[in-house]
């Protein structure tokens, strides 16, 4: 078994759309190890974000990801950094397929619903980042 990070961004939460989401992952396979809600500050969101720095939507995503509470999940399946990339869709909603967790909740590219890891060795540190090793043995 994989396990990988997603993150249910501000938008989501806010609009409610957490239930549908976590819904829509478990319909496709996946398990929650561990939960839970954070607010970023300015600091963790330029520490977990930091790999985009050089970036220019790097000021804007900080903003957005510090705008209200986030819910983060350690998801585990088989092959989970890929299915879950697969399952959200493409970053920009209107470029998603249909039936992907960003074509059903995203408003649009920069209020996207959802993060998910890249790689499996980009979910180790994503996931060491919200949750102890503890917490994630002690859960599921």
């Amino acid at each position: 078994m994989g396990l990988t990070l997603a993150i249910i961004k501000p938008d989501a939460v806010e609009g409610r759309r957490v239930g549908r989401i976590l819904a829509h992952l478990e319909d496709e396979g996946f398990g929650i190890r561990a939960a839970k809600f954070v607010r970023l500050d300015e600091a963790g969101a330029a520490e977990f974000y930091a790999v985009h720095r050089e970036r220019p939507f790097y000021e804007p995503l900080k903003r957005f990801m510090t705008s209200g509470p986030i819910l983060a999940l350690a998801l585990e399946r088989e092959d989970a950094v890929a299915h879950l990339r697969k399952v959200i869709g493409a970053t920009d909603p209107a470029e998603a397929e249909a039936g992907t967790v960003r074509a059903l909740y995203a408003e649009n590219k920069e209020r996207n619903a959802i993060h998910a890891s890249d790689s499996d060795e980009t979910a180790q540190q994503e996931l060491a980042f919200f949750f102890s090793k503890r917490g994630l043995m002690g859960a599921g």
